[in-house]
């Protein structure tokens, strides 16, 4: 990935660019009144991935009242920056922001015929839990994935879970 992407926390004039990457996924994408209410919401943490103006993906990661459980939401890559590494910066950076909300995991919801989304949770310590049969709105079955945060490291979810 080239140095010049920065991770940053998205604010609201990103929402054209947060849309445009939306479009990278085949459905269940989030409407633009889903993303004001998640750019404004005080449970939401997010980051994108910016070069030099450029909205290259981002993370959102939502936090439930009297939890320590943080959820992934969503996140999305530019097709054209994948395989720079950029899908597993942004997961470490919304891990890190979890911890740093108090979160002592995070759970996430992936399509079962994304191969390279399931890799990468896998690698990063994700173990799967469950099996959600047709879990997306075209009917397509999903795996939900659970991390907890590294025993030896309270508050983090540091380490590759391998």
């Amino acid at each position: 990935m080239p140095p010049s992407v920065r991770l940053r926390t998205a604010r609201a004039a990103d929402l054209p660019a947060l849309l445009a990457l939306e479009q990278t996924f085949p459905g269940d994408r989030m409407s633009a009144r889903q993303f004001r209410h998640h750019l404004a919401s005080p449970r939401a943490r997010w980051r994108v991935a910016d070069a030099g103006g450029t909205l290259l993906g981002y993370a959102l990661v939502l936090l439930r009242r009297d939890s320590t459980r943080a959820r992934l939401y969503s996140i999305a890559v530019d097709p054209a920056a994948r395989g720079q590494g950029l899908g597993r910066r942004l997961l470490a950076a919304a891990e890190k922001d979890a911890a740093q909300a108090g979160c002592t995991a995070m759970s996430l919801e992936v399509r079962q015929d994304n191969p390279t989304a399931n890799a990468l949770y896998q690698s990063a310590g994700y173990r799967r839990l469950a099996a959600l049969p047709a879990y997306y709105e075209d009917g397509a079955p999903g795996w939900r994935y659970l991390k907890r945060a590294t025993p030896n490291e309270p508050g983090s979810f540091a380490g590759s879970g391998k």
